[in-house]
């Protein structure tokens, strides 16, 4: 099982290779991490870790093309650099 640190340091390599208007889904992160079968088992953890970055500013959780509070959101969602002002 990847770390924290780990699962925290793919989200930022995959937001900053999509790009800018981009963004990843959280089962890529998983599959990147976890390549086998079992990739689904990390879905809990990418999503810890990317509630923690979002919190701190590092990236957004969208949702319908829309950046989320990233304290209160369900459903599916996906990964990106924050929107700029």
């Amino acid at each position: 099982m990847a770390s924290p640190d780990d699962i925290e340091a793919a989200i930022l390599r995959a937001v900053a290779a999509a790009g800018a208007g981009k963004t990843v889904g959280p089962m890529d992160i998983a599959q990147t991490l976890h390549a086998d079968e079992d990739w689904q088992s990390m879905l809990p953890a990418v999503r810890r870790a990317a509630v923690t970055l979002a919190r701190a500013g590092t990236i957004a959780i969208y949702r319908k093309g829309k950046p989320v509070d990233p304290n209160d959101f369900k459903g599916i969602y996906r990964l990106g650099l924050p929107p700029r002002d």
